[in-house]
């Protein structure tokens, strides 16, 4: 039978920003060296014939930008909804829209947060469907579960016949369909609610507790021990020097600093993101920022720094290597890095799309000695570690 896959990548995984105090989608954090619906990608593919993406066009079609699995047609990405309904229900329509010999009979819907399914939990799936309108992974509770009200206990649940729903959820396609078409509801937060509402019976078959979504900090080192390969780790530092100069701002990690002189240099001078490219080139044993992005050539005058630290983090990723953590200190008399300090590790992390706990920027003075002493301008030390195969 024909089977198609609905990767929904739509939300916003509010939890785990919070968590995490990034702005990167959970979706779109870095797993193994890619992004964590990519793994997803690559877990639905061996088993279906179509993959329909659902999420932000330009997020979504960079995170699979190259990917063609064998046997597998994935077709353009189709915008996201409000919520999961509207979002399941875009992809629907999409391939309803297939012409009729290629639209498909079965369809899996899968949370792009969970990039680690067993290729036995996706066939169980789909071999369940020859019986059944809809099926769904999932894995019995096994510890006590208590109701509380206010931090108070107020009941303990019986655990028995209870279970946590996983997915890829697989359903008849047409039925499904018209279910999605039909629904008023808009909190469903599985499409197999939808079948049970409409009475239909819905089968259950094993999951697997290495089916883990990605929902909090502590998931992403779960998932890093399953997905990654042996990593090996290596550290680099950096060191630059940049003089004041007048008449130009002052940017440093990213972030335009007050001050009453800026940096002298043929880019815009930001010594913190230098010394950061330095670290992590010298970690991949890639030479310096002067081998990638050379002063002699004027394309690099006056250009953003920030582009060369989006460089250097791609390079991890395309080592399939991972940043651990980066540490910056700043060396100045003035201005007091203090109170910009988080702005700094924020657009650090941005940058090399890492949650910020990763990142440490500080300063210290030189204790009015030297170059940096006398205020003649601004250094800046780094470190970085990787992992990589």
């Amino acid at each position: 039978m024909r089977v198609a896959a609905i990767l929904l990548a739509a939300g916003q995984g509010s939890r785990y920003s919070a968590q995490t105090a990034t702005s990167v989608a959970k979706q779109y954090v870095t797993l193994g060296g890619r992004p964590v619906i990519r793994h997803a990608a690559d877990a639905l593919a061996p088993h279906v014939g179509i993959i329909q993406p659902v999420g932000d066009p330009v997020l979504l079609g960079s995170a699979l930008e190259g990917f063609t699995p064998s046997g597998c047609t994935v077709l353009p990405v189709v915008p996201g909804g409000d919520t999961r309904q509207a979002s399941v229900r875009a992809g629907l329509d999409a391939l309803d829209r297939l012409p009729e010999s290629a639209r498909p009979e079965l369809v899996l819907i899968h949370d792009g947060a969970r990039p680690y399914v067993p290729g036995s939990v996706t066939q169980g799936v789909i071999a369940a469907l020859e019986q059944h309108a809809g099926v769904i992974p999932a894995v019995p509770v096994a510890d006590t579960i208590k109701r509380a009200k206010n931090g108070i206990i107020t009941d303990t649940v019986p655990r028995t016949d209870l279970f946590r729903a996983q997915t890829p959820q697989g359903f008849r396609f047409a039925l499904l369909r018209d279910l999605h078409r039909g629904a008023t509801a808009a909190d469903a937060t599985d499409d197999a609610a939808l079948l049970e509402q409409a009475g239909h019976h819905v089968a259950i078959v094993p999951g697997s507790e290495d089916n883990i979504k990605l929902t909090y900090k502590e998931d992403l080192v779960r998932l890093e021990r399953l997905i990654g390969p042996t990593l090996l780790p290596r550290t680099g530092t950096g060191y630059d020097v940049h003089a004041f100069a007048e008449n130009r701002p002052l940017i440093m990690c990213g972030i335009n600093v007050p001050h009453t002189r800026g940096l002298a240099g043929h880019s815009d001078a930001d010594v913190g993101i230098h010394a950061l490219c330095d670290a992590i080139y010298g970690a991949l044993a890639e030479g310096d920022i002067g081998r990638h992005f050379p002063p002699s050539q004027n394309e690099w005058k006056d250009a953003d720094s920030a582009r060369f630290l989006v460089h250097a983090g791609e390079r991890i990723r395309q080592r399939g290597g991972m940043l651990v953590n980066a540490d910056v200190t700043l060396i100045c008399e003035r201005p007091k890095i203090g109170p910009h300090s988080e702005a700094m590790r924020a657009r650090l992390a941005e940058l090399l799309k890492v949650d910020v706990d990763r990142i440490s920027v500080k300063a210290t003075t030189s204790e009015r000695l030297g170059f940096t002493g006398r205020e003649e301008g601004i250094a800046c030390l780094a470190s970085a570690t990787v992992l990589v195969p």
